[in-house]
């Protein structure tokens, strides 16, 4: 890509010369969506006239070229869409080069980033599964891909429950109910709330490398910090630690892998 500022400049660029293209999506009631130099549309043209639009953008800059596929079925990022007689129908899509592949779980990480792999995947089967076949295959896969990168069956089930649990889902999922559930998991997902919010002038953010021996740090921390700062007026700052990993063999491995 060049300078670091490439995509960020190319992203500038594109948020300008998409705009004509967005007021004219959005006027015909259509949907517009674009990831870098991926584009989704969705809109009742005749495809005359979408291709002709197509190639009148194309006029505009001789550095973008715009070039049109259109299905009944689109591939968009990691979501497969298709048209079946009317209905929408979606599951998670892989590409043909998709391995298996995860952060393996004997790696030296903290836990946390290791249980949040099967939560997220979880997540992401439901909300992007529109039938309770897709998400059960979608699932299984997970679930094997996962035991293959070494991660225990406890840990893989008592995430997938974790997932249930945060969008009060009290009912294991099955043919019956899976589209009301699903459809309150939707309803009720909204990442920006579940966001913390941070006042850099009452936090203070500690890194430390990680290694297995560390596991213990963050409460010895926490339990000096209170200690000694308890009744100090520095106890008004919030520490919040986060991790380096360490620069070893295993992790230019798995950074060049994935």
């Amino acid at each position: 890509m060049g300078s670091l500022l490439t995509l960020t400049i190319s992203n500038c660029y594109m948020y300008f010369y998409q705009q004509d293209i967005v007021k004219q999506i959005s006027n015909s009631g259509g949907l517009y969506f674009r990831y870098i130099d991926d584009i989704f549309l969705a809109i009742n043209w005749p495809i005359r006239h979408f291709i002709k639009q197509v190639d009148r953008r194309n006029q505009f800059d001789s550095n973008i070229r715009l070039s049109a596929n259109i299905s009944l079925h689109a591939d968009f990022l990691d979501l497969h869409m298709e048209n079946q007689n009317g209905q929408l129908f979606t599951n998670v899509y892989h590409k043909p080069s998709h391995e298996p592949y995860y952060l393996p779980f004997n790696s030296i990480h903290p836990l946390h980033m290791k249980k949040n792999i099967p939560f997220a995947m979880f997540l992401r089967a439901i909300r992007y599964c529109s039938t309770f076949n897709a998400y059960l295959q979608e699932r299984e896969s997970l679930r094997m891909a996962l035991l293959l990168n070494k991660y225990p069956g406890d840990l893989i089930t008592s995430q997938f429950n974790r997932v249930l649990s945060k969008f009060e889902i009290n009912d294991q999922l099955s043919i019956r109910n899976y589209e009301r559930l699903r459809d309150q998991l939707i309803q009720s997902f909204h990442p920006s709330r579940d966001r913390t919010p941070f006042d850099h002038g009452k936090m203070m953010f500690v890194h430390y490398t990680y290694c297995t021996n560390m596991k213990s740090f963050p409460m010895k921390f926490h339990n000096l910090w209170h200690k000694y700062f308890d009744n100090s007026p520095i106890n008004e700052i919030t520490p919040i630690l986060g991790t380096k990993n360490v620069d070893n063999l295993q992790k230019r491995l798995v950074h060049t892998r994935s």
